[in-house]
């Protein structure tokens, strides 16, 4: 990458090149750019939802425009020429300045508009967070929202979020995070479970028993951090079953296979029929509910309107949730 002197001087030689009439559009920079982070058409045509073709066109009209070969192409990858590492810093720049243009103009005083792209966990973004948006489109129609379900960690500023609905309290430092809920995830299994192995009565009793693993964004797979009795606690579990999938799990649970790590707010509903038992209930793990977001959107009113809906979307919501009575 090259440092601000040398991406000026590259765009004073490039404007002395340049017909101004045939300056390249921003849709062939951004699909350059998505091909030079990739490293590949395929991959960087998937994110753009266009055809492998058309962004392999785009990049070949980009190069006979400037008169210059901007990608070695294989069969496997395709990297960058010297000529190209050149054109990544000016358009990163020129993208950069042109979605500051449309920000400040979406920001103008009246109704929050424009695009808004949110992402999420998958079980939680399906059952609690797509609900929400829905309304939240409703509020604000001119918004045009983007909403994608990720089982893994994301990084909202590489991968041009604008903002991470995630539960757990380990949030980066150079993120800003807002708290749009209270949350934590329990033991619990069924009945019938408890019936055939045993109630447990302290955490190391978990080592005798089938646990279900689930590997989501936040935890560790295999080790449960638990919170209680003052006392925070990593327990070593093992099972027979393992998803990356919570509402997997959350069935294997009902089905009597094990105990299971679970957030409260996917599992109250089976407690409250008494499908599931709350065991070991003076151990929690807290998880709660953040919306996150970077610099860049701090002054965006239309984050601010979309947090600030979310808030109070969480807050009725958690009234709403039937928790049984003498849950702790």
């Amino acid at each position: 990458m090259f440092d601000g002197m040398s991406c000026e001087a590259d765009r004073m030689v490039l404007n002395r090149r340049l017909d101004m009439r045939r300056i390249p559009c921003n849709e062939d920079l951004r699909i350059f750019l998505q091909v030079a982070r990739k490293g590949s058409f395929a991959k960087a045509a998937e994110e753009e939802n266009i055809s492998t073709a058309h962004a392999s066109k785009r990049v070949r009209v980009l190069e006979e425009l400037l008169g210059i070969r901007l990608l070695h192409r294989t069969t496997r990858r395709v990297k960058l020429t010297e000529s190209g590492e050149r054109l990544l810093c000016l358009a990163q720049r020129v993208l950069e300045e042109a979605e500051q243009l449309m920000r400040q103009a979406w920001e103008m005083p009246g109704e929050p508009r424009g695009p808004l792209s949110i992402s999420c966990s998958s079980g939680f973004g399906k059952d609690v967070i797509a609900p929400a948006i829905s309304a939240l489109a409703t509020r604000y129609p001119e918004l045009n929202i983007r909403f994608e379900m990720l089982d893994r960690a994301v990084d909202i500023i590489e991968e041009g979020f604008d903002l991470d609905i995630r539960m757990g309290d380990d949030i980066a430092t150079h993120l800003i995070a807002k708290r749009l809920g209270s949350n934590r995830r329990i033991l619990c299994a069924s009945p019938a479970y408890l019936k055939r192995h045993g109630i447990p009565d302290s955490l190391s009793d978990l080592a005798r028993h089938n646990c279900l693993l689930i590997k989501e964004r936040d935890q560790q797979f295999g080790a449960w951090r638990l919170q209680g009795e003052g006392l925070e606690q990593t327990v070593k579990v093992t099972g027979t079953l393992s998803s990356n999938q919570g509402e997997i799990v959350t069935q294997w649970a009902l089905d009597s296979h094990g105990i299971m790590l679970r957030s409260l707010w996917d599992v109250h509903k089976w407690l409250a029929r008494g499908d599931l038992s709350w065991i070991l209930p003076q151990y929690t793990q807290r998880t709660n509910i953040w919306a996150v977001y970077s610099e860049r959107m701090r002054t965006s009113t239309r984050n601010h309107a979309c947090v600030h809906y979310l808030h109070q979307y969480f807050q009725d919501w958690e009234q709403r949730r039937d928790v049984p009575g003498n849950a702790p």
